[in-house]
């Protein structure tokens, strides 16, 4: 998926747990197929979680989340991972990684939630919840969570290289525009800046019973514009949906169009950088995204 991938398999993880947490290392091993760019995840026993950076740009992430979670995570009303342990870098893995409690449940699925009214308004109050949350000396957006919460115009140098890749691969790319353009039209974040998980999306929410049941993947926390948060209404959720989620969240005009241009961005980066080939699973929910835009 990356050019300059660590190999990463269950043997490399017993040797770590052997070496640094033996008190865990007969415990069985299991990898996680379904899990995101940039880390690589194994089950460990039935209640923990190794994660580890398959890149070194994800390492940071990782050391962030590991210091600021433990603060945030008893703030917030559906359960999110607790961190167990901290493996440090050696001679058999270089980079930092990390134990963390396994949350139950599976994949948010969309056409599998139970009630998306209901599922709007829990999803809704875990973000008011977060923007809640004490943000003093919280981290700026930066490299570490790739710029999420950032002014948006910051990242127009990088969506204006991005489309014509996306043309080249004959992506349309009307709609990706128009919202863009819009968004940066949009009056800026005028508030004080708050947390922000980063990383919204099916793949970190949880479901048990077609409700929402936990959310995970904090690597991209850090303190700024919530827009690029408020962008899940139109990842995940129907027009219907979307008009309950930003109810409950009481999500003003410009924040709203703001979202929209960080679901236009983040579809222009994957649809530019992804292929049907290393990772189609992203690619469908980036042309899904683009989608629900028009």
């Amino acid at each position: 998926m990356h050019d300059n991938e660590l190999e990463i398999d269950a043997a490399l993880v017993r040797r770590l747990l052997e070496e640094q947490f033996p008190q865990w290392a007969q415990l069985p091993i299991e990898r996680v197929v379904l899990m995101g760019t940039d880390n690589a995840l194994y089950r460990l026993g039935d209640r923990m979680v190794v994660r580890l950076p398959r890149i070194e740009r994800a390492a940071t992430t990782l050391e962030k989340e590991c210091c600021w979670l433990p603060a945030i995570r008893p703030h917030l009303p559906v359960p999110v991972p607790e961190v167990l342990g901290e493996g440090a870098p050696c001679d058999t893995f270089s980079l930092p990684w990390a134990i963390y409690s396994w949350l139950a449940g599976e994949r948010v699925a969309i056409d599998e939630i139970d009630g998306e009214d209901a599922f709007a308004a829990d999803l809704a109050e875990f973000l008011s919840s977060l923007q809640r949350v004490d943000a003093a000396g919280g981290p700026p957006p930066g490299d570490h969570n790739f710029g999420r919460g950032e002014p948006l115009a910051e990242r127009d140098a990088q969506v204006q290289a991005w489309l014509p890749k996306l043309e080249a691969r004959r992506i349309d790319t009307g709609v990706i525009t128009g919202a863009w353009e819009e968004a940066l039209r949009a009056p800026a974040w005028e508030g004080s800046p708050v947390w922000i998980h980063g990383d919204l999306d099916a793949t970190n929410l949880l479901m048990t019973e077609g409700k929402l049941s936990g959310v995970i993947d904090f690597g991209g926390l850090a303190v700024g514009d919530p827009a690029c948060d408020v962008m899940i209404a139109w990842k995940l959720l129907t027009p219907t949906g979307r008009q309950t989620f930003r109810s409950v969240l009481a999500v003003d005009d410009a924040t709203w169009i703001r979202s929209r241009g960080w679901i236009a961005s983040q579809a222009a980066g994957a649809l530019s950088y992804y292929t049907d080939e290393n990772h189609p699973v992203l690619v469908r929910a980036a042309r899904r995204w683009v989608a629900e835009l028009t």
